[in-house]
């Protein structure tokens, strides 16, 4: 074994010079430091779309620290959840600030992390190398889904009683094993006190958990392949005498002043909410989630939070008349591979044979529209995991795409935030056909990628990134 040896330092050094040398010679606290951020090499063309990875870490931050304040207060009891809320609003000091960032600190963070798949979408960071960083991504999208369905319950209002009634018996629709799932995850015929305990425990403890080695794997794979930029370049193809791509810039200091007023700006925002409307109209938390949860007693229109209704909408939208517009989609879109697909004619073969048996499951005689909700619900959110192997076009970044490509993602976000509103609004005639369309706009936009992504006159990528000192 090598003899160690201990870092030298002049004895005029400064006590922090020394303390940190003293550190780094038993744990590689600077080198992390380098590697991870301090001299790590990023694009020199990030615009504000790049601001909201660090938000999202953030705001991780920020719930995990009010998320431990309100656990030494907050009782996982039927009887006591409620009132123990009440409590922290009421009688502990500053308890209502705390509470009121936790609850705003939800929805921001699905705003931050909608945005950040977002920029993805633009610019194609989740192309090859990054298909691993997209994928941890999304694994981190499905627990932060997760997390928000547990910690839903514990108000114990009547909205959250009631959420979680009907997003549970969901999984009854599954054939065979759904009513002894539903029962499983309850612990209880209904939701109970059994249910409440369970979910306080994935709440704070099991999911965070994951959701943190998530965020590190996501964050060590990233800077392994090197971050995208706008212009979907990769700056690592061009390095300069120093070894450094010549289009990167160290991070620190620059990206950490750009993240530190993006920070302040999210900050100025999100204060304008804890203070001003930490409600939000009823978006951010239902009034019905100030009346203690009554199982007696049914809310006259019940719909989980708006994070959840883009996909809660694809559920609603498939009713029995809609199953016959969905089968003819699918044998329509199985004809088109047949016709327009390269692949191997025993793949087309398997394909077309499982169309055929989802075809005529989708009868009424065979299984109900509800289950077919089910897994339209669950397919809308998994579409998204296969974003790297869907889009075939010869550039990453929507810069230099044709223009009709920059309409088709433009429809995708206004049938996305158009499926959210419709989630959060009774059932209605009009609204019903609306989030059917836009199902199929938003299935049609993954499904059809390979081929209209390709199609079309691309702009040449430039050799450089394109950059203008500001």
């Amino acid at each position: 074994m090598g003899a160690f040896k201990e870092t030298k330092f002049p004895a005029d050094a400064p006590a922090a010079q020394k303390a940190l040398g003293w550190v780094d010679d038993r744990f590689p606290l600077t080198k992390l430091w380098n590697d991870q951020w301090g001299k790590y090499y990023a694009p020199k063309n990030f615009n504000y779309w790049y601001i909201f990875g660090s938000l999202a870490m953030f705001v991780l931050v920020l719930q995990i620290v009010t998320g431990i304040f309100l656990t030494m207060h907050y009782k996982p009891d039927a009887n006591l959840a409620f009132n123990s809320v009440e409590y922290i609003m009421r009688e502990v000091p500053w308890g209502w600030l705390v509470r009121y960032m936790h609850s705003t600190g939800a929805s921001a963070f699905f705003i931050v992390v909608y945005l950040h798949m977002t920029r993805a979408l633009m610019y194609g960071s989740y192309r090859k190398p990054r298909e691993l960083i997209w994928l941890f991504g999304f694994a981190i999208f499905l627990c932060l889904m997760a997390e928000a369905f547990f910690g839903y319950l514990l108000p114990w209002g009547q909205m959250s009683y009631w959420g979680a009634q009907v997003i549970v018996n969901l999984f009854g629709a599954i054939p065979l094993i759904g009513p002894d799932l539903s029962l499983w995850i309850r612990g209880d015929y209904v939701v109970s006190d059994a249910t409440l305990n369970r979910f306080f425990a994935f709440h704070v403890i099991a999911i965070p958990l994951v959701l943190l080695g998530l965020v590190a794997a996501h964050l060590i794979a990233l800077h392994e392949v090197g971050s995208s930029n706008p212009d979907g370049i990769e700056v690592k193809e061009n390095l300069g005498p120093d070894g450094h791509p010549v289009d990167s810039i160290p991070s620190h200091p620059y990206y950490t002043v750009h993240d530190i007023f993006g920070v302040s700006v999210f900050l100025l925002i999100f204060s304008s909410v804890v203070f001003f409307a930490p409600e939000m109209g009823g978006y951010f938390l239902e009034y019905n989630n100030f009346l203690p949860g009554d199982p007696l007693k049914t809310p006259l229109h019940i719909a989980p939070t708006w994070y959840f209704t883009p996909f809660y909408s694809v559920l609603r939208a498939t009713t029995a008349d809609f199953m016959w517009v969905l089968m003819g989609a699918v044998a329509a879109y199985v004809a088109f591979l047949w016709l327009k697909s390269r692949l191997a004619f025993r793949t087309k073969a398997i394909i077309a044979v499982i169309a055929l048996v989802a075809i005529v499951g989708m009868l009424p005689q065979v299984l109900d529209a509800k289950f077919w909700g089910v897994v339209f619900f669950g397919g809308s959110v998994v579409i998204l995991a296969f974003l790297p192997w869907l889009d075939h076009s010869p550039v990453k970044s929507i810069r230099y795409r044709p223009m009709w490509h920059k309409y088709l993602y433009t429809l995708l976000a206004i049938a996305f935030v158009a499926l959210g509103y419709l989630g959060t609004q009774p059932p209605s005639p009009i609204g019903t056909i609306v989030s059917q369309a836009a199902t199929l706009y938003y299935f049609a936009f993954f499904l059809l990628m390979p081929w209209w992504s390709t199609a079309g006159t691309f702009k040449k990528v430039p050799d450089r990134v394109t950059f203008h000192p500001h």
